[in-house]
């Protein structure tokens, strides 16, 4: 099945609703504005029910089957929020709110599940319900934890979860998805080095913090190098050093480090949590220095369920003729959370030329819209046959 024709009949309106949302980025969970308008369309659309506030302002909408025969459940997800990130498209539907920006697309996705939910309302050709989770706060801010915190897997009964994310660079709606690891689990530290500060002519009078975080910032490469089995990606990256003074004649007493660790196994993830701290508490004490380490987890490793990747790529097939098989990506995806309680999958979804995701010169193509909605109304079809 081919992108369904009355989805592509809306592209001019939906091309509309995204520009605006487009228009008027909002970051983490102050999506007000936009859920605000995302449960409007869904309730007159004819949703069966709309229900906001949920995470603060995501939204989550239920549509009735024509039948209910197996009594299952499909969950369809997009993320609402965007960057702070000052926009240079020049487009004219550029942001209006100056320092934010949909750098990531999030529009396009919202809109994509809009589509799909005008569709899915209109003909309800599928045996069971569709629970849309419109969610805020992707970007950091672990909007889906939140959503699963209040209780959204239960409440609404969902036996499995699918989302998807657009991908610069890919040919315009084509598809990629891979079973089992895809995206890594995302944390970070933040690392104090405390020495004794001292006049630079005089260095043997202090303890250099500068010295002993420069040692640190070497060691930590050991990590992937010496110390993880080599066949598992990890990445360990310190990515700010920053002094408590800006003085070229003081040793400073303290240096700030911080940064991000990248895992795709939850053993090698506890594995670099214990050594970074080892490893920079040895290397400051040895230098007669203190190291306060503090290592925050963030976004668990997003895995997909075998079947859902099977079902999620037949979709897709259906929908461009064909569906190749991603890279593992190093990136943070909190759609994790909702994989973690029920099985599911995630799809990429090209959207042609443009610059990389998170960059002010990113721009969603609309163009892109048919195929994402029509895989998403195609995933309830054929999940929920009709009885």
């Amino acid at each position: 099945m081919p992108i369904k024709n009355s989805i592509a009949e809306m592209l001019p309106e939906l091309t509309a609703w995204r520009r605006d949302f487009h228009e008027h980025p909002e970051l983490l969970f102050e999506t007000e504005r936009t859920g605000g308008l995302v449960a409007d369309r869904l309730r007159e659309m004819g949703c069966d029910e709309v229900v906001t506030g949920v995470a603060k302002n995501g939204v989550v909408a239920v549509i009735r089957g024509k039948s209910d025969a197996t009594g299952r459940t499909v969950a369809l997800r997009a993320d609402m929020d965007a960057l702070p990130i000052a926009e240079a498209t020049g487009a004219p539907y550029a942001s209006k709110t100056p320092g934010k920006m949909h750098a990531c697309g999030h529009d396009g996705h919202t809109t994509m599940l809009l589509g799909a939910a005008k569709y899915l309302a209109e003909t309800r050709n599928f045996d069971g319900t569709v629970v849309l989770l419109f969610q805020p706060a992707e970007e950091g801010g672990g909007g889906a934890r939140v959503m699963v915190e209040e209780g959204v897997i239960e409440r609404f009964g969902i036996d499995e979860v699918y989302g998807m994310h657009n991908v610069p660079g890919r040919e315009l709606g084509t598809f990629a998805i891979r079973p089992g690891p895809f995206y890594a689990a995302a944390d970070q530290f933040e690392i104090t080095i405390t020495g004794r500060a001292g006049h630079a002519a005089q260095p043997h009078q202090a303890v250099d913090a500068t010295l002993v975080a420069s040692h640190a910032v070497v060691a930590l490469q050991a990590i992937a190098a010496r110390e993880v089995d080599p066949v598992k990606q990890v990445v360990v990256s310190v990515t700010s050093f920053e002094t408590e003074t800006k003085a070229h004649n003081i040793v400073a007493e303290r240096v700030f480090l911080r940064g991000t660790v990248r895992t795709l196994d939850e053993d090698v993830r506890d594995q670099v949590e214990q050594r970074l701290g080892e490893i920079v508490n040895g290397i400051a004490a040895t230098f007669g220095a203190s190291a306060d380490v503090d290592f925050q987890r963030g976004y668990p490793s997003l895995s997909n369920a075998e079947a859902e990747t099977g079902y999620a790529a037949a979709a897709a097939e259906r929908v461009a003729g064909a569906c190749v098989e991603a890279p593992i990506y190093l990136w943070g995806e909190d759609f994790s959370y909702f994989a973690n309680k029920r099985p599911g999958a995630y799809i990429h979804i090209g959207v042609g030329e443009t610059a990389p995701l998170h960059h002010p010169e990113y721009d969603f193509n609309d163009e892109a819209i048919p195929a994402g909605a029509s895989w998403f109304a195609e995933i309830v079809e054929t999940r929920l046959p009709a009885a």
